[in-house]
């Protein structure tokens, strides 16, 4: 049961971040930022949240210093926007799939020709 729960309110965060970091986040250093999924623990204590950031190394790492430094901030947004009894602990992390699709596509791609 609390699986489903977890679904959920990782569903409903989602939703929420995407538009905390188009609306409401200043930072300089967040570029341009894809939500692509959020993971939550059964007991709803921590939040894995993958992210796609678009741009080069030094940016994406820029970016994600930034979304480090406001984490305080996003957790509280998600606080007042969601009804829990605590709000996940959030930690942000490159979602890889994206690139590695990209270059298995690519791959493919050279063995047709």
């Amino acid at each position: 049961m609390s699986n489903v729960r977890a679904n959920r309110v990782a569903e409903q965060m989602k939703k929420e971040l995407g538009e905390i970091l188009t609306r409401k986040l200043k930072d300089p250093r967040v570029g341009f930022v894809t939500i692509t999924d959020v993971q939550v623990t059964g007991d709803l204590q921590q939040a894995k949240v993958f992210v796609s950031i678009l741009g080069d190394q030094k940016e994406k790492e820029e970016t994600l210093l930034g979304l480090a430094k406001a984490k305080g901030f996003i957790r509280s947004e998600i606080g007042q926007r969601i009804r829990l009894r605590k709000t996940p602990e959030l930690t942000f992390e490159f979602d890889e799939a994206l690139a590695y699709g990209n270059k298995i596509e690519s791959i493919l791609r050279d063995l047709n020709k």
